[in-house]
């Protein structure tokens, strides 16, 4: 496009992540980057695909209510204009929420400071009808007290390499978790965490570890010994990526 300066876009996202492979594209499947990106493709009218940055990368079937991402875009169009152009075409389980102009230094993922995730569980005999696509069901009455006094052990800046994903993590697994809260409202249980960044998969490690010391299987005090231990296999299983949703990014 002649005489139109690139700027860079800082985009605000929402998505039910159910029927996707995450955020990061993938060939041949559906991801959050890649319906973003072929749509603003067609919306600039551009030969190349416009890379868009996420500020993290959601597994399969995780959530977010305000994913943030910045992108690079030639285009006469206002942020309200793109705003309602993403909307229009993009499919009805990724929504965005704002759309503003960025300084050319700004990096959804390198800038980010803070990320607060959620995770819901679904307790009890009932089934969760409406919510269904968002909780996790558990098949026991978990301890929460027992919960929130492992929760406590495990808050601050430790090596959270028994609760990474990813066995072949090269990079430093020091994390800073500052608050971690578990609550319950009736039929649902709510894990709430906020911290400078997440390993691969930590977050849902972090709850099915903290379900274990809920259901009987570790006491609270053993978070220290298996934080110390740094092994995946110490840590208990990973819980379902329904329940996990991306809540917000601070900059």
């Amino acid at each position: 496009m002649k005489n139109i300066q690139s700027k860079n876009y800082k985009l605000t996202i929402a998505y039910d992540g159910t029927r996707y492979f995450g955020w990061e594209h993938q060939p041949g499947k559906e991801t959050i980057q890649g319906k973003l990106e072929t749509v603003l493709q067609r919306m600039c009218e551009m030969e190349e695909i416009p890379e868009v940055i996420g500020a993290g990368r959601t597994d399969a079937g995780v959530h977010a209510k305000a994913m943030v991402a910045n992108v690079i875009l030639t285009t006469p169009l206002s942020e309200d204009a793109i705003k309602a152009y993403l909307n229009r075409y993009l499919p009805d389980d990724i929504g965005i929420i704002d759309v503003r102009e960025a300084s050319e230094r700004f990096h959804a993922r390198y800038k980010a400071v803070g990320k607060t995730y959620s995770y819901t569980c679904f307790v009890g005999d009932g089934k969760p009808v409406f919510n269904r696509r968002y909780v996790s069901r558990l098949d026991f009455e978990p301890d929460v007290e027992a919960m929130q006094r492992a929760a406590a052990f495990l808050q601050g800046e430790h090596d959270f390499k028994s609760f990474c994903g990813n066995p072949k993590m090269k990079k430093s697994t020091i994390r800073l978790v500052d608050s971690i809260s578990v609550k319950r409202s009736k039929n649902q249980i709510y894990f709430t965490f906020h911290g400078t960044g997440f390993l691969q998969h930590m977050v849902r490690i972090l709850v099915g570890t903290l379900l274990e010391v809920g259901a009987g299987r570790l006491q609270p005090d053993d978070m220290t010994r298996i934080l110390e231990a740094k092994d995946r296999r110490q840590a208990g299983p990973t819980a379902p990526a329904c329940g996990l949703c991306l809540e917000k990014v601070d900059y």
